[in-house]
């Protein structure tokens, strides 16, 4: 036993001697992803994405192992640069960066959450629920009403709220008929992820490609085309599965509901909110979650002024904030800080390599493959950084790809992680896969439509 642990040892320090040689007391993102540290970070991140994707077969919630995998990938990193002597500051600065990076994502999505946890106790989505079943509509009349209204919504809203939202939606009106639930959910992330391509406000890629003036507000809109029949062709396809019929509806059992006190200002407080956010990022370079941390300010004092009218029926905040998901908050911090822990290992770097192999189309396209299982806020950094050689035709075919690859698989995106978190237990990973060939049809004519459109015809604003 002892020879076992003197033969690790002495394996160990020739390790860790090879590695101070290699490091030199200097900091090389190159070098790191060829070393010991990015070699055992890479083989954990695929671990834990393994256990992220088979979350049903094992029943442990994705949140679990994405948090270990994002922590301890930055802690194992830290150890690689102290038993080498190398200076821990290029450390702290990418861990402050993406610390700024999770703490938007991570406070937008929570304000967005306790606005809908407030707007259901308010019976917002119990009425709407009501006026849609009583009226008759079928199912696949739903199927489509909320899609639409995802993919016309999400310009403005941003995709992750309006994903949210209409999840909602719809699994208030069935909560038990997964052959509607699953492919409408999809249906919602994808026409969500594809309305936000093509308007600077709808996705965090296309804001950063936006602000990096890569392409002007005009010329972002000329993505319409390849979107909109891109989503059109996935949802035809998944409206194939929905099933016939109604959802219930007994008038004599299920009585009309009322909008509780307050709701309709609510609502218009949540208008607002996204607003703020929108507008503050656009007009006063403000985080969006700035905005969204004023109009939840908004919220509490309007919750409070109800307290001192007469006869109103007021609402609790912190009653809604208990309700939040936070597994899915928990989610998103633990896989953006795996992500940031493979940029800062130089494995990012490589995106960019694609490039100069197989060239900008190419290039571009596999984007929208990577960013469904990497998170395309750092695949879009990493090419913006590398600022390649492209025109505008290129640089707007990868904010298609990186805007829509990450509706193929369920994780890939923000609003696919909010619609787990929503739909908990229907809309899963191997749910999702199940369809991800309509979507990957999608995929492909949304690459044709830009194809013609841009090269052939060249139907679009020329720089």
């Amino acid at each position: 036993m002892v020879k076992v642990v003197l033969l690790l040892l002495g394996l160990l320090n020739f390790v860790f001697a090879n590695e101070y040689a290699a490091a030199q007391g200097a900091f090389d993102s190159h070098t790191l992803t060829t070393s010991w540290v990015g070699i055992v970070s890479f083989i954990i991140f695929l671990v834990g994405y393994y256990f992220i994707a088979t979350e049903e077969k094992y029943h442990i919630n994705k949140a679990k192992p994405a948090l270990f995998v994002g922590t301890f990938l930055f802690m194992l990193i830290g150890f690689y640069f102290s038993i080498n002597g190398l200076n821990p500051e290029p450390i702290h600065e990418e861990i402050s960066h993406l610390i700024l990076e999770i703490a938007e994502i991570f406070f937008f999505l929570f304000v967005a959450m306790t606005y809908i946890e407030t707007l259901i106790e308010r019976n917002v989505f119990e009425v709407m629920k009501y006026n849609l079943i009583s009226k008759g509509a079928s199912y696949k009349k739903l199927f489509w009403l909320t899609g639409t209204l995802a993919f016309f919504i999400s310009p403005v809203a941003d995709n992750l709220t309006t994903a949210l939202i209409l999840s909602t939606v719809l699994i208030t009106i069935d909560r038990e008929k997964t052959s509607f639930l699953v492919p409408g959910a999809i249906n919602i992330v994808v026409a969500a992820n594809a309305g936000g391509a093509w308007s600077p406000f709808g996705d965090i890629t296309t804001l950063m490609a936006w602000t990096a003036q890569k392409a002007e507000f005009l010329e972002f809109l000329f993505l319409f085309p390849a979107s909109f029949l891109g989503w059109w062709l996935t949802a035809f396809l998944l409206s194939r599965y929905v099933p016939e019929g109604k959802p219930h509806f007994d008038a004599a059992t299920m009585p009309k509901p009322k909008l509780k006190d307050g709701a309709k200002v609510v609502i218009w407080l949540g208008v607002a909110t996204i607003a703020f956010a929108v507008l503050g990022h656009q007009f006063f370079h403000i985080p969006a979650m700035w905005g969204m941390m004023f109009g939840l300010s908004l919220l509490k004092l309007y919750a409070y002024w109800m307290k001192k009218k007469p006869n109103q029926t007021t609402f609790d905040i912190y009653a809604s904030m208990r309700h939040i998901e936070n597994d899915t908050l928990l989610f998103f911090f633990g896989i953006l800080a795996a992500v940031g822990a493979l940029h800062f290992l130089g494995f990012l770097n490589y995106i960019t390599k694609l490039y100069e192999i197989i060239g900008n189309t190419a290039g571009n396209i596999s984007v929208g493959f990577l960013s469904a299982i990497v998170d395309n806020v750092p695949v879009m950094s990493a090419i913006l950084k590398a600022n390649p050689s492209m025109d505008l035709a290129q640089w707007l075919l990868v904010t298609l790809t990186a805007g829509i690859g990450g509706s193929l698989i369920s994780f890939g995106s923000a609003a696919g992680v909010g619609v787990m978190g929503r739909m908990k237990g229907i809309y899963t990973f191997n749910s999702h896969m199940k369809y991800a060939w309509t979507i990957l049809a999608g995929y492909i004519l949304s690459l044709i439509i830009w194809y013609f459109q841009f090269e052939v015809f060249g139907l679009y604003l020329h720089k």
